[in-house]
């Protein structure tokens, strides 16, 4: 394994102090609503957030490590962000991986990133400049992405249902393959980003985790912030 390859573990490994462990990813709503009961239920939330949320998050990634404009890559994420919650969740989990990422891979263009978006960049933009500082290709940072997009949710719920987390992880692999799928998606249309701009980026649509994240917002009681 080079060095590039252990640098990615690092990134995409839960214990990378970029604060995602207090966010459910939207598996609390859904475990409230009723839609995720069971390791069933958790593998078709996991699998619809993969294929929307998910891929839209691994190609904005994939574009700032491929070296696309990091500031109209957040203008982008802006546009495809349509709930308020969802936007300021994902602007806070920015600034915190910002801080990490400064402090694991020291990089000029993160400085010029916090420095024009103070109050934090959107995470997934932060992440593929932060894949790119550690020497990582944008298919790494697709991937980073894509399996945090499910494994947030997947840890999330071992905490509010009490699953087994060996059932847990095995949704997880269940999901590799199309993991592996969406990554490569999301890195082919990050190569076109590079001379078509961000348009060529996937918008995917997921209104229900938007309505839920706003709902989820207003609760005055709630394990996870987002």
């Amino acid at each position: 394994m080079g060095a590039g390859h252990a640098a990615l573990l690092v990134l995409a490994d839960g214990r990378f102090p970029a604060g995602g462990h207090a966010h459910s990813g939207g598996a609390e709503a859904a475990v409230k609503a009723g839609r995720v009961t069971d390791a069933a239920s958790l593998e078709d939330f996991c699998r619809g957030r993969l294929h929307t949320a998910g891929l839209s998050a691994a190609a904005l990634a994939a574009a700032a490590a491929a070296g696309v404009d990091p500031l109209a890559l957040d203008d982008a994420a802006d546009a495809r962000t349509p709930s308020p919650a969802l936007r300021a969740t994902a602007r806070r989990l920015g600034r915190q991986m910002t801080r990490a990422a400064r402090a694991a891979w020291p990089s000029p263009e993160l400085d010029a990133l916090a420095a024009a978006r103070p109050r934090g960049a959107h995470q997934p933009v932060v992440l593929g400049l932060t894949a790119r500082a550690a020497g990582l290709g944008p298919l790494d940072a697709a991937h980073a992405a894509a399996y945090e997009a499910v494994s947030g949710p997947a840890t999330a719920v071992v905490r509010l249902l009490g699953l087994d987390p060996f059932d847990a992880t095995a949704v997880l692999a269940r999901l590799a393959p199309e993991l592996d799928h969406v990554a490569e998606r999301a890195a082919e249309a990050a190569r076109r980003a590079v001379h078509e701009g961000p348009d060529a980026l996937p918008a995917c649509s997921a209104p229900l985790l938007d309505i839920t994240a706003e709902q989820h917002a207003a609760w005055p009681v709630r394990l996870f912030a987002s």
